[in-house]
């Protein structure tokens, strides 16, 4: 099946799928803070991020009649969550909510007593808690990897799991009277193959939006030769808030042919990692900068493009070559862009300077004295001319070797072998590679074997060395002014025990705790060092108790708190 075929197919099952009468999930004005497609670092977004007015502890409903398939308590992603499978084949999704419903929470806590783990991933059968339309089934928060209190809401395909855009099914609930806009455009030549202005490297320029709602010209003339591809910048807008977010659709001219185009409508999540393919990975890693690419890397595989010769143009005549951009929302707002590239014959440089081409669509292997770079067929997008540098180092425990000059996404991971230039621990497992971004270090970490480190990158342009971690984890409790000047070993509390777990290096891989001998459950989020025992009467009786607390890092350096405490 073509790509053009299976978009088809897609656009009309969506359309079909459009009639579900969904209600919305909150009972306050919609207004969101990020939308279905939006570009993140290292992924899309996979819903709508809904404003909850700042605060959390917002009911949450049901959106139609189901029954909770799958229950996620984590610290990090989507914190707090929940599934609810509908008969329309559909599934709703719920996330970074600060509780469940009382029946899901008695349920959740009971599974996390019996796995002793505040972490818990429940599936659940079809008749073992149903939910009706407009049931409140839990209240929304901030936890997990959120960066204020919203709702995160999602709505997939329950047997593919694939990501539909939730916008076209909630449309009529949110006002939008925005067009998308401009910020910038680029050309980029394909090595050794095309030339830009004289050069291999890429052409990015600033557009800036006028006072009369037109958008300024480049400020440079873009002169090319042979073959090239051309990217954007680009954001949505939305009436009634001042965010931006990921344009839906964006479709390509030249000279008035369509060449190029998308529409996020659904993606996979195992998809999810090539944004790094669908834009300009080395200015997004350098300036924090999303460019869309406006051509398909050969290693590309996401189902929503619709493009002639990938989207690449070749420029083989002295003329103009006239683009024409438009971009487009769900609600058919639209902006449109035009802009032209001078045939202009130059030199097309080639690359020099490469340890190796690595080659997209096979396995590659990069093997010196003291590293070895390992990647499988199929983690490259395109080819990479390779480079590798070292320098010695008295500060680790081998050199510092510089893995590419530019930064590389890689689709799975690619694995690093680093030869240690002494070896003096007797414990191997407080040995690891470590990531250097200026002063700061950030583990990786790894397995020893005979004097070598193996580990895992995701991407090249990174700096790498080999650390260790031989210290424990520490666990202090949190303290108040009241309890600070008593000078007491817990501070007093009527409903809590709060605990600040912190690492060195490695970071904090597991945390235990037991009261008088039996797990006792304590809550984190990502966000904080903090661990909270919350009590529970129908598990802790009145009177004195002894709290033990065991935390370990990712090296296996293990410490221990004691205390006891009266309730």
């Amino acid at each position: 099946m073509n790509r053009l075929t299976y978009i088809l197919i897609l656009s009309l099952f969506s359309i079909n799928s459009f009639s579900q009468d969904y209600r919305s999930p909150l009972d306050i004005p919609l207004l969101l803070s990020g939308n279905c497609g939006e570009l993140r670092n290292n992924h899309f977004h996979a819903g709508l991020d809904i404003k909850t007015q700042g605060v959390e502890g917002k009911s949450v409903y049901s959106v139609a009649d189901g029954f909770v398939s799958r229950i996620s308590v984590s610290p990090s992603g989507y914190g707090l969550a929940l599934y609810i499978d509908h008969p329309n084949g559909q599934t709703t999704v719920y996330g970074h909510l600060s509780r469940f419903n009382k029946e899901i929470s008695d349920y959740v806590k009971s599974q996390q007593y019996a796995q002793e783990s505040y972490r818990v991933n429940l599936s659940l059968k079809a008749n073992q808690i149903k939910v009706k339309k407009g049931d409140v089934v839990a209240y929304s928060g901030n936890t997990g990897g959120s960066g204020g209190p919203h709702l995160h809401f999602e709505i997939r395909d329950t047997k593919s799991e694939h990501v539909l855009d939730p916008l076209p099914f909630l449309k009529s609930m949110i006002r939008d009277e925005v067009a998308p806009e401009i910020r910038g455009i680029a050309a980029y030549p394909v090595p050794g193959r095309g030339a830009v202005n004289s050069t291999f490297l890429p052409l990015r320029q600033t557009i800036t939006k006028l006072k009369d709602g037109s958008y300024s010209s480049p400020q440079e003339n873009i002169e090319a030769w042979g073959l090239i591809g051309l990217g954007i910048k680009a954001y949505d807008r939305m009436s009634g808030t001042t965010n931006i977010y990921g344009v839906r659709t964006i479709s390509m001219k030249v000279d008035d042919k369509q060449v190029f185009s998308y529409d996020i409508s659904r993606f996979a999540f195992d998809q999810s990692r090539m944004i790094n393919t669908f834009t300009d990975f080395v200015d997004w890693r350098l300036n924090k900068s999303f460019y869309m690419y406006s051509f398909v890397e050969p290693g590309n595989t996401l189902p929503f493009y619709q493009t002639q010769n990938s989207g690449y143009i070749n420029i083989n005549e002295e003329r103009t070559y006239n683009i024409e951009y438009t971009l487009q929302d769900v609600y058919g707002n639209s902006t449109i862009y035009k802009f032209t590239v001078n045939g202009k014959q130059q030199d097309i440089p080639r690359p020099s300077g490469c340890s190796l081409v690595m080659i997209w669509d096979q396995d590659n292997k990069y093997i010196s004295e003291r590293f070895s770079l390992i990647i499988n067929k199929g983690n490259l997008y395109n080819d990479v001319c390779f480079t590798l540098s070292q320098s010695a180092s008295s500060d680790y425990f081998s050199d510092v070797f510089t893995v590419n000059q530019a930064p590389v996404a890689l689709d799975k991971s690619g694995e690093v072998r680093i030869k240690l230039n002494f070896d003096p621990l007797s414990n191997k497992k407080q040995y690891g590679i470590v990531q250097l971004t200026g002063n700061r270090k950030s583990w990786i970490g790894g397995t020893y074997n005979n004097g070598t480190i193996s580990g895992n990158i995701r991407e090249l342009g990174v700096r790498l060395a080999v650390a260790s971690d031989t210290q424990a984890p520490t666990i202090s409790p949190v303290t108040t002014a009241a309890s600070k000047k008593k000078k007491a070993a817990l501070p007093k509390s009527t409903d809590s025990i709060r605990l600040r777990i912190t690492d060195n290096l490695s970071g904090v891989a597991s945390v235990r705790g037991t009261i008088d001998g039996k797990f006792a459950l304590f809550e984190n989020d990502i966000k904080s060092p903090v661990y909270t025992y919350k009590f529970d009467p129908d598990r802790l009786s009145k009177g004195t108790h002894n709290l033990i607390v065991v935390a370990t890092d990712a090296c296996g350096n293990s410490t221990e708190y004691s205390t006891e405490f009266t309730y």
